[in-house]
């Protein structure tokens, strides 16, 4: 499955600049807001489910390589933490889905650990 399947199945809003989200195909994905515990579970090329959307995520995300990162529950990164994002080649994606809603579909989709 790729992002743009994902993207348009869970109605995600894009925070980041547009791309071919055809060719992304995540391998995992994994739900922390605890950013210690998204270093140490995380993997280059799954997606983060998140309720974090400060500068941080941008830095955590672009250490591990993340395919995209899916902020929850309408939280919303500041313009800052976008431009940062975009200069990093980092994909943010926003919902209003709780992150245990997300995980379920994510789940339903194919999308495991």
């Amino acid at each position: 499955m790729n992002l743009q399947q994902i993207i348009e199945r869970l109605e995600l809003d894009l925070l980041t600049d547009s791309r071919d989200f055809t060719l992304i195909h995540p391998e995992g994905g994994y739900t922390s807001d605890l950013l210690s515990c998204v270093m140490a579970g995380a993997k280059s090329k799954y997606l983060w489910v998140t309720l974090q959307a400060h500068l941080n995520i941008v830095a955590v995300a672009s250490l591990l390589d993340v395919a995209a990162v899916i902020i929850t529950e309408n939280a919303k990164p500041d313009a800052a933490t976008i431009a940062k994002a975009n200069e990093q080649g980092m994909i943010l994606l926003s919902t209003s889905m709780p992150s245990f809603e997300v995980d379920g579909k994510l789940w339903e989709m194919g999308i495991r650990s």
